[in-house]
């Protein structure tokens, strides 16, 4: 059975972090606790599975709940990340797995998951537990 923890504190923050800087480098590693807080204040909710050691997580799931005009209440997930020496373990999957059914269970329709081009591994995972692809999703950079 794989145990799914909420990162609730500044210590889970740190034994989340070294799988959030690896799929994030951009991320300053001495902000990374004050960043996440302050995006938890904002709705952010993070999940993760410790490794086999219990000394780090394995994986982690980052997400929001939010409403929009055009798909209601809905759950964006931000990151979603295992380690490579935790891949092929049901981790990512069971953390999907996991957000879909709060999202059941709020009674949210919509479930959103952004995915680079070339995540080809990812992308089979969404794939294959039901999600589809809507739409392009389009940015502007801002440049100063």
């Amino acid at each position: 059975m794989i145990e799914i923890r909420s990162v609730q504190t500044a210590e889970d923050i740190l034994f989340c972090s070294r799988a959030i800087l690896s799929l994030r480098p951009m991320v300053n590693a001495e902000m990374l606790v004050e960043q996440t807080q302050r995006m938890m204040r904002q709705g952010f909710e993070m999940l993760y599975i410790a490794n086999n050691n219990n000394t780090s997580a394995a994986a982690v799931a980052g997400y929001r709940t939010f409403e929009m005009y055009r798909m209601g209440k809905t759950i964006y997930i931000d990151d979603l990340f295992s380690l490579p020496e935790s891949r092929g373990k049901g981790f990512a999957g069971a953390l999907l797995d996991h957000i879909y059914l709060t999202a059941l269970n709020a009674g949210i329709k919509t479930v959103h998951i952004d995915s680079g081009y070339d995540l080809h591994p990812g992308h089979s995972l969404f794939l294959n537990r039901g999600y589809i692809l809507p739409c392009h999703h389009f940015v502007k950079i801002i440049v100063d």
